[in-house]
């Protein structure tokens, strides 16, 4: 993670833009003092991917449509 003073990324603001659309995190500081940190854009696609396929490794298959021998109290 690169440390970026205010006044250097005002200047430089579409560089460092950039670097970020690039996967690179930057945290941008004032005396010191953290103001604000900058994250890579989520691809929210591919996340969600991800975790279907790892919840698609643990899943069981099985009739979800034959009536079940519990009784509910929505039944009674």
């Amino acid at each position: 993670m690169q440390n970026v003073n205010i006044s250097d990324f005002r200047s430089n603001l579409l560089s460092y833009l950039k670097k970020a659309h690039n996967g690179e995190e930057l945290t941008v500081t004032s005396h010191g003092e953290v103001l604000a940190t900058i994250l890579p854009p989520v691809d929210k696609q591919e996340k969600a991917k991800k975790t279907l396929d790892t919840l698609a490794k643990t899943a069981v298959i099985g009739d979800i449509v034959s009536p079940t021998k519990e009784n509910w109290k929505a039944m009674k």
